[in-house]
């Protein structure tokens, strides 16, 4: 499937030749300022599949464009508008917005991560990878009945105060009060998903040039939230407990260590539920070292056997540990409402830095969400998406069985979203990504979530429906297969 996303198809069925409506797209493009000068516009590839046309028919279309002086081939970057345009134009040139792209201090996403981003909202893809509920999971016939209370609770639609909408962290606290957290709504910051918490707390709490301990792998390593703030990210290796504690005594002063995060049940991307014995030890590591603690515990809710040990904020006396959560996993990932936990001083920092951000989370949102928490749905709706889940699971795994036995190796996950797929011999994952989006297929190598994990597939069997699921193992493991054997 196309990596680059076409806001319009050309009329098969009009007078004017397929390649004169690609150029009149293409020039509008370009003199309506939307592709300025030095912008590279997509592959042939890209546009002969966004558009449906034979590549011939690109091909075409783009000599025609260089010939006016619109495009021109710059050796080892593709295909990019030409000055020449501006001129052609009789325009004053236009700023050299390149430039200032590549200078923006936020770095971009890792290139496969802006692939998947893009591919994602094509309806046609088979989506493996994906970390959200399929929709049949989600509740929408329950948000259409919340939603429809609201109308008598909507006094004032205004901005929220800084913390969020107080009767939403009356809420939020009495949620949390059934995990063993007592907060009180004063100590709570609605935000705007848990991405958000991170990006606070990336620019609201951290010195430049300090050193977040992550578990290795993580999913923060397919992020740039931290490093975009010039801070660096210190792996610690897991094994089956959870992470191994001793790492950051040996590492905790040599890396300027100033904080660590970790995400201790159902973690992303392996799967693996810390025990109660290792969360012990590692409040016991993390408060002898003066080292805080961010727990991301937004998949807590999804187990699929048992429920999983207290959070490490149950167990927290002396405010060393900010606990993020969110009904992004488990409710509606479109309600965008999280929430952090942590001293009333750092909570107040961050009301005061999201403030300047975006002045408050949706109001419409956190009514919503309030008035879900309120009505005593949530528990009832948790028990139907982990039924859902626990059949997309066993459809998975035994997909895997039947595929990938001679392939690769899987830990059985107790709940969460994903599947941690190694493989026996090393392939091109980039080749293996590239080939299953040509076929329809979206899934998430290892290697975004740490550069040694390059055997690895995460693999989701939250969202694709049931026979997707089969259909999509089966084929990814074909081609698998042929690159390990040398087949293609």
């Amino acid at each position: 499937m196309a990596q680059w996303m076409a806001d319009w198809q050309p009329d098969k069925r009009a007078p004017v030749p397929l390649y004169r409506q690609i150029i009149r797209y293409i020039r509008n493009k370009i003199t309506n300022g939307e592709w300025p000068v030095g912008s590279r516009i997509p592959t042939q590839r890209e546009l002969a599949q966004a558009f449906g046309v034979n590549r011939s028919t690109v091909i075409t279309a783009l000599e025609e464009l260089k010939a006016e002086g619109l495009l021109e081939a710059v050796e080892g970057s593709g295909t990019r508008v030409s000055p020449l345009s501006w001129a052609a134009k009789l325009s004053p040139m236009p700023p050299d917005w390149r430039s200032y792209v590549e200078a923006g201090i936020h770095q971009p996403n890792l290139p496969t991560i802006q692939e998947i981003n893009r591919a994602e909202h094509d309806p046609a893809i088979i989506r493996l990878g994906t970390g959200e509920l399929s929709p049949d999971l989600l509740p929408v016939d329950l948000l259409e009945t919340i939603l429809r209370r609201l109308p008598r609770k909507m006094m004032n639609l205004g901005y929220s105060e800084p913390k969020g909408l107080y009767a939403l962290r009356q809420q939020i606290s009495e949620h949390l009060r059934g995990f063993g957290i007592e907060a009180s709504p004063s100590a709570i910051l609605v935000v705007s998903g848990a991405l958000q918490a991170l990006q606070l707390i990336s620019v609201g709490l951290l010195q430049r040039g300090s050193t977040v301990f992550v578990e290795k792998p993580s999913y923060l390593y397919s992020l740039h939230v931290f490093q975009s703030t010039e801070m660096r990210l210190f792996g610690v290796p897991m094994d089956d407990d959870g992470i191994q504690t001793e790492w950051i005594v040996r590492h905790k002063r040599l890396q300027n260590g100033a904080l660590l995060y970790t995400i201790p049940s159902f973690h992303n991307p392996t799967g693996i539920v810390m025990t109660e014995e290792r969360r012990r030890q590692l409040m016991d590591v993390c408060e002898k070292e003066r080292l805080p603690i961010l727990e991301d515990d937004v998949y807590r809710e999804l187990w699929l056997d048992a429920p999983v040990p207290p959070p490490l904020k149950a167990r927290d006396k002396n405010g060393l540990v900010l606990y993020v959560g969110s009904m992004s996993k488990c409710v509606s990932p479109g309600l965008r409402i999280g929430w952090v936990v942590g001293p009333e001083p750092v909570i107040d920092r961050l009301a005061d830095v999201k403030m300047q951000t975006d002045y408050g989370s949706s109001a419409l949102s956190q009514l919503a969400a309030a008035e879900w928490l309120a009505s005593g749905v949530h528990q009832q709706r948790l028990e139907r998406v982990r039924a859902g889940l626990r059949e997309r699971r066993a459809i998975a795994l035994q997909a895997l069985d039947a595929c990938f036995s001679d392939l690769a190796s899987w830990r059985v996950p107790q709940g969460g979203f994903y599947l941690w797929v190694k493989l026996h011999q090393p392939i091109s994952m980039r080749q293996l990504f590239e080939m299953a989006l040509a076929e329809g297929i979206l899934l998430n190598p290892g290697h975004v979530y740490h550069r040694s994990a390059d055997r690895h597939l995460r693999l989701s069997y939250a969202y694709a429906d049931p026979q997707q699921l089969w259909s999509g193992i089966h084929r990814i493991s074909e081609l698998v297969r042929a690159l390990a054997f040398r087949r293609l």
